[in-house]
């Protein structure tokens, strides 16, 4: 008898048996559809037996083979299978979660016509050097189109105006459209031996030490890339790019490899999408992320695992991309929180990243100009390769003079000084652009009653409701709970309620105020809701069509604007005062970030810092752009206080509508983690940061060891007993190296 075990989307951590049927062709990594009680679920073949263990009367055969889409390779289930155990995540959950929607269905997957063009008779007779040397796109299409077919989303990408010289080459019968279900890119190993490079900058002698030390490396490799900010990282991901998409017989390589690039936003996406389309004019680019529809996440996703697309770029989940020719990682920004997954499968897509470079033996380039702490003690231990950019990119462009102003000894303005008002105004009379960063949206953080005190806190949760003005709202960005503004105090009936606190909202209406004639532009969470948006203000400000920027931490990383002088920083102190241990590490990294969008050009940039606490060591590191010396610090502190990297961490939350038995639980569970003996610390049951969110209470449990081994093997001994405790009114969740508290 053959059987198959299968991994489904199920919350139990086990694989399920199945038999297959005479006639019925199934391999490892195959889609089948299986019945699982009175459903029939689409699943996943983690590995074939010819036994099992499970009685033979209640064994049911598979219903359906899907073959529609080509078997998950071994190294994926690999991967898979490694953050199933070390994530302590049921499989099942692990493995369909990393795929597109489209493939967790058993609907089947129709292939539409892919609309592509080519050169007709007399396009492909043309002499290009007669052509009008101002027709550059259409020079740009004919070129391209004279070496293959592209499909229309190919030539999109050359320029803006593609659609309308396409019109105008087809009309002039030099192009001609057509339909095809096949890609139009010759597979892997038809791949030209050379391919087009937009080398539109020499690298500096640092660029180029950094591109030789990850070329040169044989196998795996771990690089931090530590570059300050406008240290040109960049074009040192475009050129290691470029190695790898050469042939390499050394290494088995008749084509160019693939590139894997991690981005932490999904804002920063389309942009670096067309830059490096035009770096690599002819080189199929694909994007992963959570803005495309499904039809197009699969068909990039597939695209990714045929091999046609060389160069993927992604968010987290992207991670877990098919890519049998993959020679490259690269994680940008690798610090970014936004990296690790905080519901379901609880995994770190750096982390992962660097298994998954390690199981396939080619480099990983960890780039950041803050990195993570952990990051920075491996390459200053030696275990991974520390390669600096000290010097900004552009050789007029300097690092930005930073300034902290002492907020109690000076004017404020509803929340800005008077001496950031009068720089601003400095920049408007240059046609200069400034950017006022606050990372809180909406108009005010809560609204108070003069009378009686009454604050608007959300009855869901344990956080504050925030004003927002413009339609009179108050909302809790926690659980999404709103309500209109009241008109008196729903405690005393007072009249008199005024906004506390600053958030974007307002400090765009103070500045409206101040200049009434300066073009102002608001980007956070909520003026970016409709698609597009962001593109659309993006634009404005390369173009220099703005004045004042005002915005969250979505404007803090990965930007380049030629005309951004100023940087503003309101109300950074909060941090200061947080239990988290990693508060000042975050908001090292937040400040020098956004620090970083001034004076990138040839144009000097300074920042301000508005603080109550301008001799704070973090602010000096700031001014002094001390990275290095900072995080000695910090780490010194970490390994005094037995805190990460020097230590190994898991946390055990619980969450449920009953206090009692939210703490009952976890309080049983400490219980049987002491009962095991083993080589970890285990502290005690403490409530959340957000102690009620959505009407559920909140606590968790912390365990660490001074390994990750250890850590593991407890983990291991400790999940039985997780799983006798668990309760159906409880929302449980087990979090590896957590970065939340």
């Amino acid at each position: 008898m053959s059987i198959v075990r299968v991994a489904l989307d199920v919350p139990l951590a086990t694989l399920f048996d199945y038999t297959v049927q005479p006639g019925m062709d199934i391999e490892v990594g195959q889609r089948v559809l299986v019945p699982f009680g009175k459903r029939e679920l689409v699943g996943v073949v983690m590995a074939c037996e010819r036994d099992t263990e499970v009685e033979a009367q209640r064994i049911k055969p598979v219903t359906r083979a899907l073959d529609d889409c080509a078997p998950l390779s071994a190294e994926l289930l690999k991967l898979l299978n490694f953050c199933s155990d070390y994530y302590r995540y049921p499989i099942g959950q692990t493995v369909l979660p990393a795929l597109p929607t489209r493939l967790r269905s058993d609907e089947p997957i129709v292939i539409k016509p892919i609309v592509s063009y080519r050169l007709s008779a007399s396009g492909a007779a043309l002499d290009l050097n007669e052509l009008p040397k101002n027709k550059k796109v259409q020079l740009l299409i004919l070129s391209l189109l004279a070496k293959r077919a592209h499909t229309k989303a190919e030539l999109k990408a050359v320029a803006t105006t593609t659609s309308a010289s396409l019109k105008m080459l087809v009309s002039e019968g030099w192009v001609e459209e057509f339909e095809t279900t096949t890609p139009t890119r010759p597979l892997p190993e038809r791949v030209a031996s050379s391919h087009v490079f937009n080398n539109a900058h020499t690298l500096t002698s640092e660029q180029q030490a950094a591109v030789d030390a990850v070329t040169q490396a044989q196998g795996y490799g771990c690089f931090l890339l530590h570059g300050i900010t406008g240290s040109g990282k960049t074009e040192v991901y475009v050129h290691l790019m470029h190695h790898i998409l050469q042939p390499c017989p050394e290494l088995g390589r008749r084509s160019g490899g693939q590139v894997l690039l991690l981005v932490p936003e999904i804002n920063l996406t389309p942009q670096l999408e067309q830059y490096f389309a035009n770096r690599f004019p002819d080189v199929a680019l694909t994007s992963l992320h959570s803005g495309l529809s499904e039809k197009a996440r699969l068909e990039n996703w597939q695209s990714a695992q045929s091999g046609q697309a060389r160069l993927v770029l992604g968010t987290r989940l992207s991670v877990f991309t098919e890519l049998p020719d993959l020679a490259l990682i690269i994680v940008d920004e690798e610090h970014d929180n936004s990296y690790k997954q905080q519901d379901g499968l609880r995994y770190s897509a750096r982390d992962v990243a660097i298994f998954r470079a390690s199981q396939r033996g080619v480099p990983i380039v960890l780039g950041s100009a803050t990195p993570s702490l952990e990051t920075y003690q491996n390459a200053r231990t030696g275990r991974y390769t520390m390669l600096p950019l000290t010097q900004r990119a552009a050789a007029a462009a300097q690092l930005p003079e930073v300034r902290c102003v002492n907020i109690n000894q000076t004017t404020m303005h509803h929340g800005v000084s008077e001496n950031l008002l009068r720089e601003i105004a400095a920049r408007i009379a240059r046609r200069e652009q400034s950017l006022i960063f606050i990372n809180r949206r909406g108009y005010a953080p809560v609204l108070m009653c003069s009378g009686c005190g009454w604050l608007s806190d959300c009855k869901h949760c344990a956080g504050k409701m925030v004003l927002h003005l413009k339609d009179q709202r108050l909302r809790c960005h926690h659980c999404g709970y709103q309500l209109r503004v009241p008109h008196a105090c729903p405690a005393c009936g007072n009249a008199d309620l005024h906004p506390v606190g600053s958030g974007t909202q307002r400090i765009e209406e103070v500045l409206q105020e101040h200049f009434p004639i300066a073009r102002i532009l608001r980007v956070d969470r909520d003026s970016t809701r409709n698609k597009r948006a962001w593109e659309r203000m993006r634009a404005l400000i390369h173009a220099n069509e703005v004045d004042i920027l005002i915005g969250t931490q979505m404007l803090a990383k990965g930007h380049d604007f030629p005309e951004l002088t100023l940087v503003g920083v309101l109300n950074p102190d909060s941090a200061l005062y947080s239990s988290d241990f990693r508060a000042a590490e975050k908001l090292y990294a937040q400040l020098a970030q956004v620090s970083g969008r001034a004076g990138r050009a040839d144009k000097s940039g300074n920042v301000i810092i508005q603080t109550a606490f301008p001799d704070h060591p973090l602010y000096r590191a700031l001014q002094a752009h001390d990275f290095d010396g900072y995080a000695e610090t910090q780490l010194a502190e970490r390994e005094m206080a037995g805190f990460p990297p020097y230590k190994y961490q898991a946390m055990l939350r619980a969450e449920g509508k009953v206090e009692s038995e939210v703490y009952a639980y976890l309080n049983r569970a400490r219980m049987a983690a002491v009962d095991l003996g083993m080589a970890v610390e285990i502290l005690g049951v403490v409530p959340a940061a957000l102690a009620r969110r959505a009407n559920h209470l909140r606590a968790q449990l912390l365990v660490q060891a001074g390994s990750r081994g250890d850590l593991q093997r407890f983990l291991r001994a400790w999940q039985p007993a997780l799983d006798g405790l668990a309760q159906a009114k409880l929302r449980c969740s087990l979090d590896i190296d957590p970065l939340e508290f």
